[in-house]
């Protein structure tokens, strides 16, 4: 018998969107490396994608994010 069993981490209720089978599932079915949530409700696990690229839009366009210094910072510090 083994000490340690591979299961998939999450909780019936919980909402995921699967990237691998690309579909919305409820529960732990697919490991956590290819899903994304949890959710509250499957119409939010649903816009998982829509909201994955808004977030990282946001991350892209954020000058908090680059090492480029931005229009308020001296340039010749570093």
């Amino acid at each position: 018998m083994a000490l340690f069993k591979k299961r998939t981490a999450g909780k019936p209720g919980e909402w995921y969107y699967c990237l691998e089978h690309k579909k919305v599932e409820e529960g732990p079915e697919c490991p956590a490396k290819n899903r994304f949530g949890p959710y509250a409700t499957r119409e939010e696990a649903a816009h998982a994608m829509e909201t994955a690229r808004e977030r990282n839009l946001e991350w892209e366009t954020d000058p908090r994010w680059h090492d480029a210094p931005g229009p308020d910072e001296d340039r010749d510090q570093g």
